[in-house]
């Protein structure tokens, strides 16, 4: 398959009950209206599209999950703190936990506001490069369809 985007609000009781909904919806206006006051397929009439121009992915701006692999010691998380914040990323919610028994490396977790692509590209290259960092950092792009 290859690479894929699944975007949308997810399956589940009422997103499911609610696509079947909007398909029996579609299916009695099809049968019951005459053609001019038809809802046209995918809610748009194709005669009225027109060219978007698509942001360079740098500028795309989006909320972050990232997983940062460390060795646990003091002033590790002031360090990737100072970089995020050197590039004017704001923290939604971080969490540590302590290393399992007899290891020395732990994973901080950090979930990031809105922000462009190129400042996080940034900020990731520079705590890679953290004598502290022990592996490549995680990063997944958290979309929301109700605005944040």
């Amino acid at each position: 398959v290859g690479r894929s985007l699944d975007y949308g609000a997810g399956w589940g009781a009422e997103r499911a009950a609610s696509a079947v909904i909007a398909d029996l919806v579609d299916v009695t206006r099809l049968h019951t209206a005459d053609p001019e006051h038809r809802v046209p397929h995918f809610a748009f009439r194709m005669d009225q599209l027109s060219d978007v121009q698509a942001l360079p992915m740098g500028e795309v701006q989006s909320c972050y999950y990232l997983r940062v692999p460390v060795v646990d010691q003091p002033g590790v998380l002031a360090d990737i703190t100072r970089i995020l914040a050197d590039r004017k990323i704001s923290i939604e919610a971080m969490l540590q936990r302590e290393p399992a028994e007899g290891e020395e490396t732990v994973n901080i977790i950090f979930l990031t506001h809105m922000t462009r692509e190129k400042d996080m590209n940034a900020a990731i290259r520079k705590i890679e490069a953290l004598e502290v960092t022990t592996g490549s950092v995680t990063r997944i792009r958290i979309e929301s369809l109700h605005g944040r």
